[in-house]
């Protein structure tokens, strides 16, 4: 295998950027999900999660520049927080930092799926970063890749991954490499810890791609798994790792599983 492409997400829940270099260690990708947006109103962080109040972040982009980031919307101009509060409709606040106690809130994305993105559906909670260093934005853990075999043509976009690694094997694999390791370039060592289960986001339109309910679907129907022990069989694609070693990579460096 070998690394096809590296992204991160400076801004949690807007588009990213597709980086040819990149140093990894046990914060995730440098400069990956270092920022949120707050509700101002409600104290809760920012997520497309819910996609009724927020899925126009996913029509914003968050690149890097100069130890900040830079925020641009459909037209390529740039954002400020007033602008982007009169965009989603409330007032918020781009943050570094986690407020105590923030949850993540989770529409279920079959009823998203079923009543549409207008809907008031159920959602569940969760805790942020169980799996990652304390304080982050992370939904779990640090670190997300997925393989070209199962993205089958799906623009990676849809789905957020870090590490999109180009192989010839079957779909879904990734769910038989939990609890194993993989070396990525001279020095990246990673434990893949759990698949990653699928919630509306990758349905939703992300920039200049429309919306597609078949990125969901299509999981729904094909890999259904237990992500992790004690939970129910939900779709899933892609895999959650942890670093055991930094390092530096760069689209090409050979990827091995141990």
């Amino acid at each position: 295998m070998r690394v096809a492409a590296l992204y991160r997400h400076p801004v949690k829940s807007m588009l990213g950027e597709e980086v040819s270099r990149a140093r990894i260690d046990e914060h995730g990708v440098e400069g990956d999900r270092r920022r949120a947006l707050l509700d101002v109103t409600t104290g809760r962080v920012a997520s497309a999660k819910q996609p009724r109040a927020w899925r126009q972040l996913l029509t914003l982009r968050a690149e890097t520049k100069d130890d900040g980031v830079r925020i641009t919307g459909p037209d390529g101009g740039e954002l400020d927080e007033d602008a982007i509060s009169a965009l989603v409709g409330r007032p918020v606040r781009l943050i570094t930092e986690r407020p105590p106690g923030s949850v993540l809130l989770r529409s279920v994305p079959e009823q998203v799926l079923a009543d549409g993105i207008e809907a008031e559906v159920e959602y569940t909670v969760q805790d942020f970063g169980k799996a990652a260093a304390p304080g982050s934005f992370f939904d779990f853990a640090p670190l997300h890749l997925v393989t070209t075999a199962t993205l089958a043509g799906t623009p990676a976009a849809r789905y957020r991954p870090n590490l999109v690694l180009e192989t010839d094997g079957e779909p879904f694999a990734e769910n038989d490499w939990v609890g194993r390791e993989l070396t990525v370039g001279a020095d990246l060592r990673l434990r893949l810890i759990a698949a990653s289960p699928r919630c509306a986001v990758p349905t939703l339109a992300h920039g200049e791609l429309p919306a597609d309910p078949e990125a969901l679907r299509r999981p729904a129907r094909l890999n259904r798994v237990v992500p992790l022990p004690g939970m129910d069989p939900l779709p899933c694609l892609g895999v959650y790792a942890q670093i055991l070693a930094p390092g530096t990579v760069e689209a090409g460096d050979v990827v091995e599983l141990h």
